[in-house]
C-alpha cells in the first residue's frame, strides 16, 4: 500500500516539555502502523538518536546548522528520507533557541528545510494563558511554520478543555492532550539519558496513539517528498584502506551514523570493543575512536592489556588516529577516578581527572582553526587535564567567536581533543 508522504518538526517552548517522550512515541506508534519513518534529530546529540534508533529500526541523523552547511544539512535529509513515508525531526531546546539569537535553531532547521512544526507544550503550570504563547511562537517568524499543539502533562478534563480553547483562539489545532499521570519518563544517568537497557516503546506508543490525533497531524503535515540534493555513490569504488572504529554501546558510542556513512564510502570499514581484550587489526589504516563514557569502564579498559598495547605499538610506528574526547581519554597515561589511578594506552602523556573534584562542565559549539583550516564540532564533558596540560596545536572558539582554553593536540599522526568534531565530506585532517 502507498502511503502519502508527511515530514514535520517537534518542537518546544522550552527545555524539560516532554519533546523527546512525545517524539518517541510517535516514532513507535508509526512504525506500529506499518509506516517507514526516518528519524531525524537537531543539534549535537548522540543521546535521542539511540532511542530514534529503537523505535524506528533505522538510523537518526543529526541536522545541525552550526556545524554543518545549509547545503549539507538539506543533502542529509533528501539523501536519508528517500525511502521513507514518513519524517520526524525532534528539535532540540526550545523553537527559537540557538547559538546566537535563532541561529541553529530547531526553527532554523525547520525554515532551511521548509517542516512544518508541530509543538509539545508542558501545560502542568498553565491553563487559557498559554493562549498568547502560542500565538507568538506562530508568528513570531513568517519562514516557521506551526501547523497544530500537543498539550503535555495535562491534569483533568477541565484542564484539557481551557487548553484546547487556548489553542483554538491561537489560532492552532490542538492535536492531542496527555495526561500528566501517564506520562513516561525517560530514566536518566551520567550525563544524560539511560540508553543503556531497552525503553519501553510499547508504552510511549500507546501514550500517543491514546491522547494523540495522528491522523490529522499527518493530514496536516502531508506533502510533497524533498527534492534530492545528493549523489547516492552507488558507484564510488572503495579504496583499500582499512578504518577501525572503536565501539562499545557506553563507553564509545557517541557516533553520527553521517561518519558511519562516510567511512563505509571511502574504505572498509570494521568495528572493535576496546574491552574485548583483543589485538586491533595489523593492517589498520586510520584507527577512531569516538567519544563515550570510559571513564565508567576504567577497570575493564584497563584490563584489556593486548588492546591497549596493540594501540600504543600502531601510533609508535606512525599510525593514524583520530580520537574524540573519551577516545582521547583513552589515549592518555591514565584517568584518575575517585576510585585510583587506571592505565590507559599512554600514546599521549597526559592525565585525565575525572574526581568528583575534578569535575567542571565544559559545553558548547566549538570552531577550530589550524592555519587556514577550519572545523566545527561541540564539547560536553566533565573530566579535565591536569598538570602539567598539553600544548594545544590549534586554535578554539566557541559559537560566539570567543577562545576557549580547551586543548587541541596535534602530534605526528594523531589528532586528539574533548570536541567532537562534525565531518561534513572528509575525515578532518586525514582527507577524502
Amino acid at each position: 500500500m502507498k502511503h502519502t508522504f508527511a515530514q514535520f518538526l517537534i518542537a518546544a517552548p522550552a527545555s524539560g516539555s516532554g519533546k523527546t517522550t512525545i517524539s518517541i512515541g510517535m516514532m513507535a506508534a508509526l512504525v506500529r502502523r506499518g509506516r517507514v519513518v526516518q528519524p531525524f534529530k537537531c543539534g549535537p546529540d548522540y543521546i535521542d538518536t539511540k532511542y530514534h534508533g529503537m523505535a524506528c529500526h533505522r538510523s537518526s541523523y543529526n541536522l545541525d546548522l552550526f556545524m554543518a552547511t545549509d547545503s549539507h544539512v538539506k543533502a542529509i535529509y533528501s539523501e536519508v528520507s528517500r525511502d521513507a513515508d514518513i519524517c520526524v525531526v525532534e528539535g532540540m531546546m526550545g523553537l527559537f533557541d540557538g547559538f546566537q539569537r535563532q541561529q541553529g535553531s530547531a526553527a532554523h532547521v525547520a525554515a532551511t528545510l521548509h517542516l512544518p512544526v508541530i509543538l509539545v507544550v508542558d501545560a502542568s503550570h498553565t491553563g487559557y494563558s498559554v493562549a498568547p504563547l502560542l500565538q507568538g511562537l506562530a508568528r513570531y517568524d513568517a519562514d516557521v511554520h506551526v501547523k497544530g499543539v500537543i498539550f503535555n502533562k495535562v491534569g483533568s478534563p477541565r484542564h484539557d478543555l481551557m487548553l484546547r480553547e487556548a489553542a483554538e483562539d491561537a489560532g492552532l489545532v490542538c492535536l492531542g492532550c496527555v495526561p500528566r499521570q501517564r506520562q513516561a519518563e525517560a530514566s536518566s544517568r551520567y550525563l544524560g539519558l539511560d540508553f543503556s537497557r531497552t525503553t519501553d516503546m510499547d508504552e510511549m506508543a500507546d501514550l500517543v496513539e491514546q491522547h494523540v490525533d495522528i491522523d490529522r497531524l499527518l493530514l496536516l503535515t502531508s506533502g510533497e517528498r524533498p527534492q534530492e540534493t545528493i549523489d547516492h555513490h552507488t558507484d564510488r569504488p572503495l579504496s583499500d584502506c582499512h578504518i577501525v572504529v572503536a565501539r562499545n554501546d557506553d563507553s564509545f558510542s557517541f557516533v553520527y551514523q553521517h561518519h558511519i556513512d562516510l567511512l563505509q564510502r571511502l574504505g572498509r570499514v570494521t568495528f572493535f570493543n576496546p574491552e574485548d581484550n583483543q589485538p586491533i587489526p595489523a593492517d589498520t589504516t586510520l584507527l577512531y575512536l569516538p567519544g563515550g563514557y570510559p571513564e565508567q569502564h576504567l577497570e575493564a579498559l584497563q584490563r584489556a592489556q593486548q588492546t591497549r598495547a596493540s594501540i600504543r605499538r600502531y601510533a609508535i610506528s606512525g599510525g593514524k588516529i583520530l580520537a574524540e574526547c573519551g577516545g582521547m581519554m583513552y589515549l592518555c597515561k591514565d584517568i584518575v577516578s575517585d576510585e585510583g589511578t587506571y592505565e590507559m594506552c599512554g600514546v599521549l602523556p597526559y592525565s585525565i581527572g575525572s574526581r568528583k573534584s575534578d569535575r567542571k562542565l565544559s559545553l558548547g559549539y566549538r570552531r577550530v582553526t589550524v592555519g587556514e583550516k577550519e572545523y566545527r564540532g561541540h564539547e560536553f564533558h566533565y573530566s579535565q587535564f591536569l598538570p602539567p596540560l598539553p600544548h594545544s596545536g590549534a586554535d578554539v572558539f566557541n559559537a560566539r567567536n570567543e577562545q576557549t582554553p580547551s586543548p587541541f593536540i596535534i602530534e605526528g599522526n594523531v589528532v586528539a581533543s574533548y570536541t567532537h568534531l562534525y565531518w561534513q565530506d572528509e575525515v578532518p585532517f586525514f582527507g577524502k
